[in-house]
């Protein structure tokens, strides 16, 4: 069976799929209303990890008015999460927040989503726990690879990896949203996920 978290990144060489072998992982920034329909009807898993919006934008006046490389947020991530109430053994949608807060528990509901849920002993003798440690922000970061390597772009332009890491932390939009620019974006947050049933938890939330 082949497992997919669907492919490839801006700028980066798309790879030929045709040469791993199951199971096959992809990532992608793809909005699900442009997956192909093949993606659908195959027996794929697709796993969505969304931010809280306060966490995420990099421009204030241009997320708020939706522009974006990959579209306005609220499509995007509105396109997954009602893909995930439709058909949720193929679509998992996740929250950066719920994972930071409570890794174990997402990271078992995960492998239960993925057809591997941990046996009794893998529990007994700390799988979980060992894996949380490997994937964790802060080994991940620290890893020789992430701090020095580069990733050569379809344009030959050289992004270095360590860009990909920030801080990761929850909340931080604290530290540069005045209180103004926080009321508008809670006003523009409860007007777009209006009747969703979505909802975003702050950090100073329990």
């Amino acid at each position: 069976m082949i497992f997919f978290i669907f492919s490839s990144m801006l700028f980066i060489p798309f790879p030929n799929p045709d040469t791993f072998y199951p199971p096959q992982l992809f990532q992608t920034h793809i909005p699900f209303s442009s997956l192909s329909q093949y993606v659908m009807e195959s027996q794929c898993r697709i796993v969505y990890i969304c931010r809280n919006p306060k966490d995420v934008f990099k421009a204030f006046e241009l997320f708020c008015k939706g522009v974006s490389l990959y579209g306005p947020f609220w499509d995007h991530v509105l396109g997954y999460w009602k893909a995930s109430l439709e058909v949720p053994d193929r679509v998992l949608f996740l929250k950066y927040e719920d994972m930071k807060r409570d890794s174990s528990f997402h990271l078992k509901r995960l492998a239960e989503f993925m057809g591997y849920p941990f046996s009794v002993e893998e529990e007994k003798q700390g799988v979980a726990h060992d894996i949380l440690e490997l994937c964790s922000f802060e080994n991940l970061r620290n890893l020789k690879v992430n701090k020095t390597g580069k990733i050569i772009t379809s344009n030959n332009n050289q992004l270095e990896n360590h860009r990909f890491f920030r801080k990761g932390e929850v909340g931080d939009w604290k530290r540069h949203l005045t209180a103004e620019m926080e009321d508008g974006l809670n006003k523009l947050i409860e007007q777009k996920l209006a009747g969703s049933g979505l909802a975003f938890r702050d950090s100073s939330e329990a």
